[in-house]
């Protein structure tokens, strides 16, 4: 008896969707997937307006955020994959991005 070996098709990305709660991507292929923003804690802390700012890299291999210095790839997402960054990575980025923000009228 002999078996088929399946190929995996290459997928890629064609659109994003992010909410407060999820990352949607529609793939080439027709699928829909969804994983939970809380897998991206980049994601978690940025506005609306830094999460619909992103950009298709790679021919749709992955996503990336600008302003976030965020990028996820589309076979990690398939995977299951959360961000694999380390806490003092992630620690160092969120410093960075206080100092960055402009202080209101009346902050020392």
């Amino acid at each position: 008896m002999s078996t088929s070996e399946v190929k995996p098709q290459a997928v890629s990305a064609v659109a994003v969707r992010v909410d407060n709660s999820a990352i949607c991507v529609d793939l080439s292929d027709g699928r829909i997937i969804s994983v939970p923003l809380a897998w991206y804690p980049r994601l978690v802390r940025a506005t609306k307006k830094e999460r619909g700012e992103w950009r298709l890299v790679g021919g749709g291999s992955g996503i990336h955020w600008p302003a976030l210095d965020e990028d996820i790839s589309v076979d990690n997402l398939l995977a299951g994959h959360p961000s694999a960054e380390s806490e003092q990575s992630y620690q160092k980025w969120l410093a960075q991005r206080a100092s960055n923000r402009p202080r209101r009228r009346g902050q020392t």
